[in-house]
């Protein structure tokens, strides 16, 4: 049977990432491959701040460059996707992220080619909203979702606010962001926050098989359909900072 190769690393020519991993690989059965971005900060549940988001940036360039790719998966280290913005750089940084207009759901909104979150244990705050702004989003049984802003002060605004009203409904989505309360992997496949939910351990497995699928289709029509998709969003872009 055809098999995917093994991820290969991407280092060199400022690929030499201290926040993030960046690699690649291909299926010997189809034309295109895919990368992973891969938060690896475990030992602080994967907390982004902007140095997180430039790194992001750079490998999400170099992705949506690379004709050979037809697919982005966002990973998180270890037993958690993230906890979303580090609330300790944030007390000072998010000035400069408000200033630098804080781009991590919009490098997924302006990818050139899906994107696939790929979600195990705690996906809070940031990352969440990441994962629900991603074209798709897998995840595993130990997963749990939620907001966390007004918990710790940490506001929010922009695109990715109202957007989740076209994911999961109005009412859920000021629930999940107004109360913010936890939900579940089951809670979150019911209310259509994810694709896919599937046993700890055949996570990435079940990921390289939507990816094979989505690599089998037209690359072109991908794109195209993907910005087409993504248009619904730029009405919001004038309401907010981020």
């Amino acid at each position: 049977s055809m098999a995917w190769s093994d991820w290969e690393t991407v280092v060199g020519d400022g690929f030499d990432f201290e926040e993030i991993r960046y690699e690649k690989k291909w299926h010997d059965g189809l034309e295109g491959g895919m990368a992973r971005v891969t938060i690896d900060k475990p030992d602080k549940y994967n907390t982004m701040t902007l140095a997180t988001v430039d790194e992001m940036f750079r490998a999400f360039y170099d992705a949506n460059h690379d004709t050979s790719l037809g697919a982005i998966i966002v990973a998180g280290a270890g037993k958690n996707f993230g906890a979303g913005g580090d609330v300790e750089w944030e007390k000072w940084g998010l000035r400069e992220a408000f200033y630098n207009r804080y781009p991590h759901n919009r490098l997924i909104r302006s990818s050139r080619k899906p994107v696939i979150a790929q979600v195990q244990g705690y996906c809070l705050g940031g990352h969440n909203h990441m994962a629900y702004c991603c074209d798709m989003t897998i995840a595993d049984d130990t997963a749990k979702f939620g907001q966390a802003g007004p918990k710790v002060s940490s506001p929010a605004d922009g695109f990715f606010v109202p957007y989740l009203v076209k994911v999961v409904g109005a009412k859920k989505a000021r629930e999940m962001w107004m109360l913010c309360r936890r939900y579940d992997a089951g809670q979150a496949l019911d209310m259509g926050l994810v694709n896919a939910v599937v046993p700890a351990g055949q996570l990435e497995a079940e990921v390289d098989k939507w990816c094979e699928e989505l690599l089998s289709v037209s690359p072109g029509c991908v794109e195209i359909l993907k910005a087409t998709f993504d248009q619904e969003m730029d009405g919001y872009e004038e309401m907010g900072i981020i």
